[in-house]
């Protein structure tokens, strides 16, 4: 933790720069110190609502004069303590920069600042024909998706948040104002410094403006549910409607436990068994075929036939239900917290790597409903613990580990979409090996001083302890 004269003085500096929009309250402070992640709360010393890049980038001098940390701050739902203030310092709120800056409908592009959340992007692009397609299921702010290079029910046919970004302004470490890009579809300029700063969770600067792709609203747009006799069953199809080259929108899967948390929540009355989510995006005719098509390959599986929402206020229930999985989750086990988790595997092995967690979670005692985008081979896990129960704790964070293991031996990664935050160091290293040592170098050298989000994705040496929980 800062020391507290040190606190002291740099507040006295912030007020003159932003007024009350610098602020120790102990209430803010809780709230910017926890997220949706099951790790332990870790409050900032103080918390800056900046109105603009001007802003940060002084807010920015002044930490690296001062040696103050800095951890960037969306809307605060990241899974795996990405926005945790481990070392205290000082939280920049993006909220307040939720502007559009330029919209170029000709180009299918926009610019905005870090602190829009989708739903707000998409309410503002409503009339233009347009819409942004990244849907990591929460409202998260674009900066956030940016930083943990979020994807979700779309990214199967859309792509995640790399495919999207075509360019980014930072604020480096020492306050220098970057942009990594122009607007151009490609560049062979030089190093790709857009994707390096899209997943960097915060760690190399601070994002203050992303100019996204966007695409055409589709002219129709298909939804359904089939349920399946048992979970290979559910795979096999998603995995065969991909291989078939169906463009499906969205397929994503809910296990039979995960159904029966989602009836509950959101008052649905489907079959409490595995179970697909479709949605399909085109002209009219193209939508029919597609649906016909899907609908052969699941039937071919033992599917129990589509159910079909129609109007838009059917499919935006059906798909809500599907965004509110970790409260539906929760409502399983009243009390308990949720260890949330994903891998990803290619979708040639999900099959056996599904079927065997499945297997593990029974053999473990464990309550973890599963929903995964499996059109692209990436899975989620609600497990659900006991605070109270140290032994369950440690039964979960066992199978968690078993896990990874199992998803790297299949030649998948440890996370597809959560990113690495405080949770998952271990598993990187057990990933990318000494590819993690070029990552600490480019660490080193754009923050020499590592006051940018630190202590997340990597330990900045080497063999250090284990994360800080």
């Amino acid at each position: 933790m800062t020391a507290h004269a040190s606190v002291d003085g740099i507040m006295a500096r912030l007020t003159g720069m932003v007024g009350e929009r610098a602020t120790r309250a102990p209430g803010v402070l809780d709230g910017h110190g926890r997220s949706e992640a099951y790790h332990a709360p870790r409050p900032p010393d103080v918390v800056v609502f900046p109105d603009d890049a001007d802003e940060v980038r002084r807010i920015v001098r002044l930490c690296a004069e001062t040696g103050m940390p800095i951890v960037p701050f969306g809307a605060g739902t990241s899974l795996e303590g990405n926005a945790a203030a481990l070392d205290g310092g000082l939280c920049l709120d993006m909220t307040r920069m939720n502007r559009v800056l330029a919209l170029n409908a000709e180009d299918m592009d926009v610019r905005v600042q870090p602190g829009i959340t989708r739903k707000q992007l998409n309410a503002q692009l409503r009339d233009t024909g347009l819409f942004f397609p990244i849907d990591p299921g929460a409202d998260a702010s674009i900066g956030g998706m940016a930083s943990t290079r979020a994807s979700g029910t779309m990214a199967v046919r859309y792509g995640t948040m790399k495919d999207n970004v075509l360019a980014l302004e930072v604020v480096l470490a020492d306050g220098r104002i970057i942009r990594t890009a122009r607007r151009a579809r490609k560049s062979s300029a030089g190093y790709d410094l857009t994707r390096l700063f899209v997943g960097a969770e915060g760690t190399l600067g601070v994002i203050t403006e992303v100019t996204l792709k966007l695409h055409p609203q589709p002219e129709a747009i298909f939804s359904a549910v089939c349920a399946f006799p048992d979970l290979k069953a559910a795979v096999d199809t998603a995995i065969g409607v991909i291989q078939s080259g169906i463009p499906v929108a969205r397929i994503e899967l809910l296990d039979a436990m995960m159904m029966r948390g989602v009836n509950a929540f959101a008052k649905l009355g489907h079959r409490e068994a595995p179970t697909l989510f479709f949605e399909f995006h085109g002209s009219p005719a193209g939508v029919a075929e597609q649906a016909g098509l899907a609908q052969a390959v699941a039937a071919d599986q033992g599917g129990l036939g589509f159910t079909w929402a129609t109007t838009p206020e059917e499919r935006s229930r059906l798909w809500q239900a599907r965004d509110n999985t970790l409260y539906a989750g929760l409502g399983l086990r009243p009390g308990a917290r949720a260890m949330v988790t994903d891998v990803c595997v290619p979708i040639s092995r999900l099959t056996e790597c599904l079927s065997l967690t499945a297997r593990d979670i029974e053999e473990s005692r464990l309550i973890a409903p599963v929903v995964g985008h499996v059109g692209d081979g990436n899975f989620h896990l609600l497990i659900l613990i006991d605070p109270a129960d140290a032994e369950e704790i440690a039964r979960a964070k066992a199978f968690h580990g078993r896990l990874v293991e199992r998803a790297l031996a299949l030649e998948g990664t440890c996370t597809g979409e959560h990113g690495i935050g405080v949770g998952k160091i271990d598993f990187l290293e057990q990933e990318l090996g000494e590819a993690v040592d070029a990552m600490r170098a480019i660490k080193q050298a754009l923050d020499p001083h590592n006051i940018m989000n630190p202590g997340k994705i990597f330990r900045q040496h080497a063999g250090e302890g284990g994360s800080r929980r």
